[in-house]
């Protein structure tokens, strides 16, 4: 059973980490750079720690950046406040995705405007049935080897395993702008602070923090709160593999340098 579980929990970590690091923080935002060898390499592993459920970083980005263009109206794909339930949510937010996703859709130039990592074959890979299948295939696997007799129950994670990339995606959105509270009032949307300690989404439920200062690549902003993605962005930031280009801004409305270090007003 520990074996399972331990498997579940590292899946879900990294299935979270990369959606917030490689999806979202870079390729929405674009609040760090690194050279081309390393943008690929994240690039395969998020479609690796995603498995079956992998996103393309373009449609991702595309869907992300109309959702702070038109936050929570009837515009936003993906505003928990202009769908009944979790379940019309993530149908309605599929349909937007897979139009850009498949190229049937061509967004409005604004979402475009700033560079998206795009890798056609690996993305047609990672969207291809076959792929998802067979990568979806190797969890159940790996459950028939290590799931003990009598533990038969564990095999209700394997849903899990398969859709994980939406389940972050629709415990962020829904979630994140409507449970929990507020350090901005002044965003024009319905964001919350869904948790003070993240760790079950690696900082993605710091979604009022997120909207009060979009560009900051840290999501936490008081002191009590604790952004895990950040925290590995830095040590990838001390070693030379990527550069936090963007500003974070702390509880006193002051704007951090992150290279320089110094604090302005």
């Amino acid at each position: 059973m520990a074996i399972i579980l331990t498997f579940f929990v590292t899946h879900w970590i990294l299935s979270v980490f990369v959606q917030s690091f490689f999806l979202h923080r870079y390729s929405a935002h674009a609040m760090f750079r690194m050279n081309p060898i390393w943008e690929k390499f994240f690039h395969v592993f998020t479609m690796v720690a995603q498995g079956p459920s992998y996103l393309n970083p373009y449609a991702y980005a595309v869907l992300h950046r109309m959702h702070h263009a038109y936050s929570d109206t009837e515009k936003d794909p993906h505003s928990p406040h202009h769908s009944k339930d979790v379940m019309t949510l993530m149908m309605k937010t599929k349909k937007i995705y897979d139009s850009f996703a498949y190229d049937l859709a061509t967004p409005e130039p604004a979402m475009v405007r700033d560079a998206i990592p795009r890798w056609k074959s690996l993305d047609t890979l990672g969207q291809n049935w076959v792929f998802r299948i067979a990568f979806g295939a190797l969890y159940a696997f790996f459950y028939m080897a290590f799931v003990p007799a009598g533990s038969e129950y564990l095999y209700a994670l394997l849903p899990l395993h398969w859709l994980m990339g939406p389940i972050h995606g629709a415990i962020v959105n829904w979630g994140g702008h409507k449970y929990g509270y507020k350090n901005h009032n002044k965003t024009g949307d319905e964001s919350r602070n869904s948790l003070p300690v993240d760790f079950l989404t690696m900082g993605e439920l710091f979604q009022n923090n997120h909207h009060g200062h979009p560009t900051s690549p840290n999501f936490a902003y008081r002191w009590f709160e604790i952004d895990p993605t950040y925290q590995v962005m830095r040590a990838l930031d001390s070693m030379g593999i990527i550069e936090i280009t963007r500003d974070n801004w702390n509880e006193k409305g002051k704007v951090i340098r992150n290279k320089q270090k110094e604090v302005l007003a």
